[in-house]
């Protein structure tokens, strides 16, 4: 499995960006898929993470702003984030895990300015 991210980019604060993340492979619908997010300095943090029922569940921070979303069809993870704010600055991963192991994106960086 490879995972591939994109949509990061500038924004203002209050604004939104739309990230997603294109996965490669079979069985794509059976897998719980995660975003994270690393901010300079920081450690990575789970965001947002979607089950393969579609259960979701999010950071407290985050919860009402960002939305997360799977098309198992398109093998498609997007992570919707609206009201942006100048700490949600980060390299956004998305992430799977298959047999215990990790499998990351190469990540998106997101900057928010004030």
């Amino acid at each position: 499995v490879q995972l591939q991210a994109s949509g990061g980019g500038l924004v203002q604060a209050g604004g939104s960006l739309r990230l997603s993340c294109a996965a490669s492979g079979s069985n794509f619908r059976y897998y719980a898929m995660n975003w994270y997010r690393q901010a300079p300095g920081k450690q990575r943090e789970l965001v947002a993470l979607i089950s393969s029922s579609g259960v979701t569940d999010y950071e407290d921070s985050v919860k009402g702003r960002f939305t997360i979303s799977r098309d198992n069809g398109a093998k498609m993870v997007s992570l919707q984030m609206n009201s942006l704010r100048p700490e949600d600055t980060a390299v956004y991963y998305c992430n799977t895990r298959r047999g215990g192991q990790d499998i990351w994106g190469q990540g998106t960086l997101v900057t928010v300015s004030s």
